[in-house]
């Protein structure tokens, strides 16, 4: 059994959400928390698309959103479709046959917000290309891209504005009986945003796809995300989530998986807890750590790993990990193996042995799983 279980303290208890597919992608209810990202390639570029989207989902996307500007990316949307192995989503706006091109291409959920696609019937048209071909529904309300007729009314991007928008397109769907759908009130903004969900959450039983648009780039955007997502994530809200960043869409996904695994809400990979280093380390830990990062990309199993500098820390950290790395003295330190004290290493040769004792492990607890 894995020690990276979670303690009675520590749970989370979700607000109660109705349950949708996103293609094979279950969102929403008891489901787990998804993992999104989107394309930056030109959708009309397919391998570059594709080839994309496949890095983000070995990264552990579980869905994928692209941009459908135009005919052409609609038609290059079924071709991609048919070479990826998660269900996309077509981000649509304004012009509501490219909605229809999407659904017929195979994406697996439109997102669009109703009331900006045109009069009734084309509205209609949509929500019909939807259903025929088992296609769900993100409303994406976001603060930058409100009506303006809330504009009017509130004099700029409001919490209250924007919840009143996405109000209006969940009732343009649920008039077509068409039910199938989530919605996301997105800011850059922290507070507004975080002041919108909270709202949101208290008056639809849709699913929520959270995210802080425009977040920035890798680090304050990380940031702005961990403060924004986390919070909401910690209140029960959310049932998907897009760290939005400009950067490679892998990070956005590494980024997501580590804001759920902080909280203890989605568990996937090495979880590795590491001092940030000082005068009494034993070993580079800084170094090992990076080194570590990047050659254990490829376990998925989830599982935790501690290399703490020094023995003031290190035993207690390492009572509570599947394996970890205590410097000690002499150039060597001291490895733990299900919180247990184990064997000695010289630092020279303890990143191999790490990794494979952390390959062993996770054989080992893929084996249980399976049992």
């Amino acid at each position: 059994m894995s020690l990276n279980h979670i303690r009675p303290w520590r749970n989370i208890y979700r607000r109660e959400s109705r349950k949708i597919m996103v293609g094979s992608v279950p969102v929403g209810g008891d489901s787990p928390i998804t993992v999104q990202t989107m394309t930056n390639t030109l959708t009309t570029d397919v391998a570059a698309t594709v080839a994309q989207i496949n890095a983000a989902t070995e990264a552990g996307a579980d869905i994928v959103r692209v941009s459908v500007p135009d005919e052409a990316s609609s038609k290059a949307l079924h071709e991609i479709v048919r070479n990826v192995d998660v269900p996309l989503v077509a981000d649509i706006h304004f012009h509501y046959k490219r909605g229809i091109e999407a659904a017929e291409a195979g994406a697996a959920c439109l997102r669009i917000n109703p009331g900006n696609i045109g009069d009734e019937k084309r509205v209609k048209e949509v929500i019909q290309a939807a259903r025929d071909n088992n296609c769900s529904i993100r409303i994406g309300v976001n603060a930058g891209s409100l009506e303006k007729h809330l504009l009017d009314k509130y004099g700029e991007p409001t919490p209250d504005a924007m919840v009143e928008s996405g109000l209006d397109h969940i009732k343009i769907l649920q008039d077509n009986d068409f039910h199938e759908f989530k919605i996301s009130c997105k800011a850059s903004d922290v507070f507004m945003a975080a002041a919108a969900y909270q709202q949101l959450a208290e008056q639809t039983d849709a699913p929520i796809h959270l995210g802080i648009t425009e977040a920035g780039g890798l680090t304050s955007g990380t940031i702005k995300s961990a403060i924004g997502l986390g919070n909401l994530l910690w209140m029960g809200i959310g049932d998907t989530i897009r760290v939005s960043l400009s950067a490679d869409p892998v990070e956005e996904v590494k980024v997501g998986y580590e804001i759920l695994k902080s909280l203890g809400l989605r568990h996937r990979g090495v979880n590795i807890i590491s001092c940030p280093s000082c005068a009494r380390q034993g070993f580079d830990v800084i170094k090992t750590v990076e080194t570590l990062e990047k050659r254990l990309e490829h376990i998925k199993t989830p599982m935790s790993l501690s290399i703490i500098g020094c023995v003031v820390n290190g035993p207690g950290e390492a009572l509570m990990t599947d394996v970890g790395f205590t410097g000690g003295g002499a150039g060597a330190g001291m490895v733990y193996l299900a919180g247990k004290q184990s064997h000695k290493m010289d630092n020279a040769q303890m990143v191999e042995h790490i990794v494979e004792q952390v390959e062993r492990k996770a054989v080992e607890l893929a084996q249980e799983q399976d049992a």
